[in-house]
Parts: C-alpha cells; structure tokens; sequence
C-alpha cells in the first residue's frame, strides 16, 4: 500500500502537468487507486504471507507461484487493452515487474521510482546489515533482477547513505497532501500502526503501559471505536489517522517506509518493529535508529516500550534537525527526468 500512496501523488503531479497516464496496480494497491482515478488496469501482483509478525517464506512463494499462474489470462487482457489505443512515451514503475516489461519490449525509457532500490545502489554502513547478510544479499539480489536496466532511479528516502550506482539520485520521501496539510501537536496519546496479522505481543506489551494508545491494523474489520482501559482499537479512515498521527507523542509501527517516512517529517519520535525476515524494513528501522529519529526493536515488551519512552527527549532533539519541502525537490527531479526521457523517445 505504501507503493500505492506515493503512485498516486506521482499520478497526481503528472495529471497537473497535462500528462496523458495509464495507471496499472494489482489488488488493495488497484482498490486505493480506483477510488482517486477513473480507470486503473488491474493486473495480479506479488503478495507476502504473514504469521506473528513473521514473513511465512515457504506459503508466500507457493501462494505466488500459483497464482500468478492463475493470473496470466488477466495479465494478456490488461496488455492488450493497453496497447490497443495508447502510445506512451515514457514508462514510470513503483516497483512493479509488469510496466518493466512493457517499457522493455517497447524500447521505451522507463524510470523508476521507489524505496527499495536503496538496498541494491547505495553503500551500507556495516551495522546496518550486521547479522542480515545472507538475506540481505538476497533481497538485493532480488530487487536488482526485478528492476534491472531501468534510464534512472529515483529513490525516495529519509536516510543518505553513498551512491555506489550511476543513473541514481535520492530524494526525499514523496508524502500525500493530507501528510503536507496537517499541523502537529503532541498529546499524550501513543500511535500504534501494526499491518501484519497475528501480532500478539505487541497488545499485551502495551496493555502493561500506563499510557493512552491508539491503535490502527490490528483488528481488521471495525467499524466503531473498542476501548479497553487506556487502549483503543480504531476501524482505519485515513482523516481520523492522519489527526491522531500528527497529535502522537510518540508512535510505534513496523518497518515499512511510508509510514516512517511520514514520522520523520511530523518529528514524531518512533519504534519500529519490523517483519521478521522483511530485509527492506529491518534495514529501514536500523536507519531510524541510525539517525537517531527513534528506536528498532526485532521484538517488543514493556521493557522495550518503557525504554523508547525514555529516550523521547533525545529523539525529539535529533528530529527537530530534520527538514524536507515538502515534495518539491522530488518533483523538480522526477520534471527534468520526464522531460529529457520524453525528448529521447520522440527521436
């Protein structure tokens, strides 16, 4: 999802520009981008399995396989609806292997836009891969097969480490006009984000807190407020997140980028839990901490929380350092790329 929310403030940009665009997403990615455009061509995507916070290597890879064999039909129709009345000059990929292709058999210029090439063209500090080196050869290995050869690489990110590739520059994060829009206070309340089915420590770790927590992802399905002494389970509307983000004393997530991303520009001091066995959040988290914005954690109690918690003074002081404008510099970019890839396709 966090690959749709930055798609579609790029989408948006390129709309106000006067751009002709073709928008091609796969599941809750196409159910959020339908919602904003008039006609998203929906095709199947990877998906990951989770259990307990885990990433579930074996079902993930057998679920993939399977369907995405199922999905091939589907895949031959969206291309050819595609085709049929549209002649782009440029492609751009959110990471997605399918508008790769179709730059490629298309000899068109395509440019990529993302958080995870950070993995594959930039140099890491050692601590940063530390006890990770195995899986994260692989993921690099990985996202380098599935993006390869692309005119340019546009990394979004809030950490800077060296460009080891050519063709790449980093930017800051692409953030959503509500994230730009919003002004920031800090309550007493904790915001507590968690996606992955089947987390269970983290609610009992919280629950020995005294402290007020707002909590989004954990109990799918809600449609009112659950309120449990100091706990709240909230049903996720993006207004009502995005206000409890911005009032948050502090918040706890895992380790995907958007939301931290969107910390880091609200100063919200953070914990971030990441996947186990999810290379591109642990390395995320490890970068936060890094910086000092915040605290990673492979797993969470009260002693951890109460930890974190303690040291909101120092994180506090280094995120106050922190300053993007807004998406400016980011677009300014993704402009002069756009610009010359379209000149080159026109010869």
């Amino acid at each position: 999802m966090g690959h749709a929310v930055r798609s579609r403030v790029v989408v948006e940009h390129l709309l106000a520009r006067g751009c002709e665009v073709e928008i091609v997403a796969s599941s809750r990615a196409a159910d959020f981008l339908s919602q904003r455009f008039p006609e998203v061509h929906r095709i199947h995507g990877l998906h990951i399995l989770y259990e307990e916070n885990r990433v579930r290597k074996g079902p993930t890879i057998l679920s993939n396989a399977l369907k995405g064999v199922a999905a091939i039909p589907k895949q031959v129709k969206s291309y050819f609806e595609l085709i049929e009345d549209f002649a782009p000059q440029v492609v751009i990929s959110d990471f997605e292997s399918w508008t790769h292709l179709y730059a490629k058999v298309h000899r068109l210029p395509i440019l990529s836009i993302d958080n995870m090439q950070i993995l594959n063209r930039c140099q890491h500090p050692p601590e940063i891969v530390d006890g990770i080196k195995r899986d994260f050869e692989l993921t690099k290995t990985f996202i380098k097969s599935k993006m390869s050869f692309c005119d340019h690489y546009l990394i979004t990110t809030f950490f800077f480490p060296e460009i080891r590739r050519d063709h790449t520059t980093l930017v800051p994060p692409i953030l959503r006009p509500e994230i730009l829009a919003t002004q920031t206070s800090k309550g007493d309340h904790l915001l507590v984000y968690q996606t992955a089915e089947g987390h269970d420590a983290l609610p009992r770790a919280l629950a020995e807190l005294d402290v007020p927590c707002r909590i989004y992802g954990m109990h799918r399905g809600l449609s009112e407020d659950l309120v449990a002494g100091k706990i709240t389970h909230r049903p996720f509307d993006e207004q009502t997140f995005v206000a409890d983000l911005a009032s948050a004393r502090a918040v706890v997530c895992g380790g995907g980028f958007t939301v931290l991303s969107e910390c880091v520009y609200l100063r919200k001091p953070t914990l971030s839990v990441p996947v186990v066995g999810q290379v591109e959040q642990i390395v995320n988290g490890r970068y936060l901490q890094h910086e000092g914005y915040g605290m990673a954690a492979q797993e969470v109690d009260a002693h951890t929380l109460s930890s974190f918690l303690e040291n909101l003074p120092s994180y506090e002081a280094k995120l106050a350092d922190y300053h993007q404008e807004g998406n400016k510099v980011t677009f300014q970019t993704l402009d002069r790329l756009l610009d010359a890839a379209s000149q080159r396709s026109r010869r």
